[in-house]
């Protein structure tokens, strides 16, 4: 075992091979079992941290062996920019309404944020390492570093918002009789980023444009705003 611990640990791309192979593992299970909350990236990272904890391999290690992946997270964000496109005359007709909705959705989510620390009693450290969960990681770390928060745990806050709104999705629309297009992938893409976007792509591609949208102009309106709302407490 600690054999193929030292080789791995010295190999330039097991990290990558090994994230794609959990991927595809977990994407495996959710076709085969059907169910929603069998999530491919969560199943996915719990198989990562078996593998990890199983060999006894440094988190450190597998950062920097699996660093490709993340240099392709802002491009494959950028990418969503695409069904946008598609939509433009939509987005244009439906400008003020698709702003006022991301705006209010952004400062719900900080709002909330600020609600559960107080609740909870958190600490500040930990309130604004809290606070940016509902964007894209490649923007919510880089905001709770320069907030002096833990930026590895807001990365893995981010990917459990992320999922869980990946699979209430379509049930809080229902719940709650969403049925324009416009609001559904607004209403994802603000609170749960590009993985809620995947869901918001398999529902439409109205849906799926709007919460690449969304992505963008939440990300933006939650890098300003952090810091107001990191003052609060």
């Amino acid at each position: 075992m600690k054999f193929l611990s030292d080789f791995l640990s010295r190999s330039a791309v097991w990290g990558v091979l090994l994230t794609l192979a959990a991927f595809a593992l977990g994407t495996l299970l959710n076709r085969r079992a059907g169910k929603a909350i069998l999530n491919p990236l969560l199943l996915g990272s719990i198989f990562v941290i078996v593998v990890l904890s199983v060999l006894r391999i440094p988190y450190a290690d597998y950062k920097a062996s699996a660093a490709p992946v993340n240099y392709l997270l802002l491009p494959a964000t950028v990418s969503l920019a695409i069904p946008l496109y598609e939509k433009l005359d939509l987005l244009r007709k439906n400008a003020a309404a698709i702003l006022a909705g991301i705006t209010v959705g952004t400062l719900l989510s900080l709002g909330s944020a600020f609600v559960l620390a107080l609740v909870l009693k958190l600490e500040h450290i930990q309130y604004v390492t809290l606070l940016p969960k509902s964007v894209t990681t490649a923007i919510s770390m880089d905001v709770s570093a320069e907030l002096g928060g833990i930026a590895a745990l807001t990365g893995a806050i981010v990917i459990l918002t992320g999922i869980a709104g990946n699979l209430l999705a379509e049930s809080v629309c229902k719940w709650f009789r969403i049925t324009d297009p416009i609001a559904k992938g607004i209403g994802i893409g603000t609170s749960s980023h590009a993985i809620g976007t995947s869901k918001a792509l398999e529902m439409g591609e109205v849906e799926g444009a709007m919460s690449g949208l969304a992505i963008a102009v939440a990300g933006v309106l939650t890098a300003v705003l952090c810091p107001i709302f990191a003052m609060l407490m």
